[in-house]
């Protein structure tokens, strides 16, 4: 029977497998029809008999059946990781010709001083927040203590900014700090102590910019404001207030790219030092799926054991453990569903 024309019969077969449930069941109940109704199991042994066949040749039959099929689910596997491979390098040359269209935006160094003898304002406290945040100093006397010049350049190495959760593949900036993964933006941007209640402070998020005030007594202060370097996705994008340390501003991107800034017309990091691996979590589930194939493969191949699709032909012929087929099973399965 050409393989092809085999779906004729799927609807009959389909409505045997719904009523037994499992694979195993389905067999038998296909080899017990062999049994009770042809001459399948019935041997030749002499000339004189015209029903069943020779010693072993029944059995060959279904070996060489199943090693057709087999031979084309190989086929079939083998095609979709190579399609999913190529899904793979394609978002990456994506990510990389995306990362390459950004060119850097010229920008003035910026030193904040204040004399020795007076009391630091809020601008500049912050500032001098924002800078012992991103050195995980410990936290200043915003109202007591003075402070001399702030130099921003010295925190504009990448290497420096990879140490520290909070500029992690970002920067840390003259009112703020960000980090970023491969689908999020997170921006913490200082506050004073006495800034504690949510509605002292006031967050407009659009899709291409950002404006962040909180209220102070002589109206409210903006701490930062500017338009985005990529549009971002207002909708599920939020804010939260840390009492009395900083304002937690977390940007939903709109594409899977790098950003190299956060605000137009500021100081660009360097792409290609950042850490560029995606986390497990951004990853879709075919992506997921051939990882967790390719990665179980490596490591068989790397100890002379069968490989996935080897291991679940064996299911079949030999008995392995209820743990290693269930584990056969699911990636197996997982393969499969999403490929379809």
């Amino acid at each position: 029977m050409e393989p092809e024309l085999s779906d004729r019969y799927d609807h009959a077969l389909l409505g045997i497998l719904q009523h037994v449930g499992n694979i195993q069941d389905f067999l038998n109940v296909y080899f017990g029809f062999l049994y009770r109704k042809t001459d399948f199991y019935r041997l030749l042994l002499s000339p004189q008999d015209r029903l069943g066949f020779p010693p072993g040749v029944a059995q060959n039959m279904v070996q060489q059946t199943f090693k057709m099929y087999e031979q084309m689910a190989l086929q079939d596997h083998e095609q979709r990781i190579q399609e999913l491979q190529a899904k793979l390098e394609k978002k990456e040359q994506e990510e990389k010709t995306a990362a390459a269209e950004q060119t850097p935006a010229p920008v003035e160094e910026v030193v904040i001083e204040t004399p020795k003898e007076e009391a630091p304002s809020d601008q500049e406290q912050t500032e001098k927040d924002a800078i012992e945040m991103g050195r995980e100093a410990q936290e200043a006397n915003i109202d007591g203590a003075s402070t001399g010049a702030v130099a921003v350049s010295g925190l504009t190495i990448q290497e420096d900014f990879q140490q520290d959760p909070d500029s992690y593949n970002g920067a840390i900036r003259k009112n703020y700090m960000w980090s970023q993964d491969y689908t999020d933006v997170e921006i913490k941007v200082p506050v004073n102590k006495d800034v504690i209640k949510g509605r002292q402070v006031t967050v407009d998020l659009q899709s291409t910019s950002i404006r962040v005030m909180v209220r102070a007594s002589e109206g409210h202060r903006v701490l930062m404001s500017g338009n985005f370097t990529h549009k971002i996705n207002a909708e599920t994008s939020l804010w939260s207030l840390e009492p009395g340390k900083c304002i937690l501003i977390s940007l939903s991107k709109c594409g899977e790219y790098w950003w190299n800034a956060i605000l137009e017309g500021e100081e660009t990091i360097d792409i290609d030092k950042i850490n560029k691996e995606r986390s497990m979590a951004c990853v879709d589930e075919e992506e997921h799926a051939v990882l967790d194939r390719l990665t179980f493969d490596y490591h068989q191949k790397l100890q002379g054991k069968p490989q996935s699709h080897e291991m679940y032909c064996l299911c079949t012929c030999t008995q392995l453990s209820f743990h290693e087929r269930s584990i056969l099973t699911l990636l197996w399965h997982t393969d499969l569903i999403a490929a379809s």
